[in-house]
């Protein structure tokens, strides 16, 4: 069974790749078979916008005469607590999808300049749709707070102001597989990877 992870963000293709290729199992993007589709994201939950993005893209490539892949889609998000949970579920839309995290992370620290209550969180769902119609999920989350300024070039998104109290360091600042064991993405993926090799026996 060959896995087709459903994202067109490159940053979250290169750490989605490095965990599931470790595992010896088999994973490849839309880009490799030379198409593109961008599934809607309509739910209210990070788990209704996962299934979603899998069940509309193994439909996809269905009609594209691919039905034999197994597709994996994501949701994930930064909760921020004295934001009663913003920007959540609307992460990746949050001020306009075009609007460069930059500008977004900055928005958030001047947000919460005199906010006793830094804490979030990072959650991430992760669902795996197969051609027979069987669905399987998993979840990850690390707990945080906003960091006064943004730090770090490394991760993307909203990372840079992703602040881990022990280590004292943003995930931004994390090296690439330091991060992947804890993050939120790589707790799920790891959760996954471990379902669909127990499926597999």
């Amino acid at each position: 069974m060959r896995y087709l992870f459903a994202t067109n963000n490159p940053g979250k293709i290169t750490e989605i790749k490095e965990i599931f290729e470790a595992s010896g199992l088999e994973l490849i993007t839309l880009s490799d078979l030379g198409l593109y589709f961008e599934a809607e994201e309509t739910g209210d939950t990070f788990e209704e916008n996962a299934m979603q993005k899998a069940v509309e893209t193994i439909e996809f490539l269905e009609d594209n005469g691919f039905d034999d892949i197994a597709v994996l889609s994501d949701d994930s998000g930064l909760c921020i607590t004295a934001l009663d949970g913003e920007p959540g579920v609307d992460s990746a839309n949050y001020m306009g999808r075009e609007t460069p995290y930059e500008i977004r992370n900055a928005h958030i620290v001047r947000q919460l300049e005199n906010a006793t209550d830094r804490s979030a969180k990072f959650v991430c769902v992760i669902c795996c749709a197969f051609p027979s119609g069987v669905m399987l999920t998993t979840v990850g989350e690390i707990i945080g707070e906003i960091a006064p300024e943004p730090r770090g070039n490394g991760g993307f998104g909203y990372d840079p102001i992703f602040f881990l109290p022990d280590k004292g360091k943003t995930t931004a600042e994390l090296a690439p597989a330091e991060k992947n064991k804890i993050s939120h993405r790589g707790q799920a993926l790891q959760s996954m990877i471990e379902a669909l090799k127990e499926r597999q026996t």
